[in-house]
């Protein structure tokens, strides 16, 4: 593992206590950081903090992020508990149904929005006053290769992480004096619980599009992220990071 240098940085991890938020929540722990984890899967999350050995740097919350009084409750109480936020990794998220468009409901489609796109922005706006006045924060949001290229019956999924690309680099382009960077990286598969909410066919159809001919581990994705939420990234912001196996086109 490259060491990369958190000390002093305090994070919080959304989705924070499972799947690819738990590698990202481990990996910034292990580079020196205070994590705040929220997580509204009480047993994800009290699992995670029994079994991840950092003592005082870990702690776990109950935010439901696509509300916006949790989420600036959240941030309060992170903020009391490690003195700052310097860091935000909009991670959590669901798949939706995997079904033709003409299908979804409009409560499956505002389920999948809500999460994986509203939710985005009220957290990044709770936290940017705070980093601008601070004059330091990096921000990544976790968005997908669906977001760039659409992936069939998954209509909302794919409109959401387009729109996680469009507010990444609309929010770095509001502050790219501030000292508060903002990018996004766009993963294809990657294998955690959220498979358990699509078809095979669906897996097998985005295996099928990666050249490298399999899916990624949530440690490759942590590793980017980590980076990214370090002070090593100084000169990206409103970038897209791919994450893909080769399967991105742009």
């Amino acid at each position: 593992m490259n060491q990369i240098d958190m000390a002093g940085r305090t994070a919080i991890v959304t989705g924070g206590a499972d799947g690819i938020g738990r590698a990202i929540s481990e990996r910034l722990l292990a580079s020196g950081a205070q994590v705040t984890m929220w997580d509204i899967n009480d047993a994800n999350r009290e699992r995670a903090l029994a079994e991840i050995a950092a003592g005082d740097r870990l702690r776990g919350d109950s935010i439901d992020v696509t509300d916006a009084a949790q989420v600036q409750a959240g941030f309060e109480a992170a903020v009391a508990a490690f003195g700052k936020v310097d860091v935000l990794v909009n991670n959590a998220g669901i798949a939706g149904p995997a079904k033709k468009s003409w299908d979804y409901s409009l409560e499956e489609w505002q389920s999948v929005i809500d999460l994986d796109l509203t939710a985005v922005f009220l957290c990044c706006q709770a936290v940017m006053a705070h980093m601008m006045a601070n004059g330091y924060g990096r921000i990544v949001n976790i968005a997908s290769i669906a977001g760039k290229e659409g992936n069939p019956n998954a209509c909302a999924y794919s409109a959401a992480k387009a729109g996680v690309i469009g507010l990444t680099k609309s929010l770095a382009k509001e502050l790219p004096e501030s000292g508060v960077l903002v990018n996004c990286v766009t993963p294809a598969a990657i294998r955690t619980a959220i498979f358990d909410q699509i078809t095979q066919e669906h897996v097998d159809y985005m295996l099928s599009k990666i050249p490298m001919a399999r899916l990624g581990a949530v440690e490759e994705a942590a590793a980017l992220v980590a980076w990214l939420c370090s002070q090593d990234c100084s000169f990206s912001t409103g970038a897209v990071f791919d994450l893909s196996g080769g399967r991105a086109t742009y």
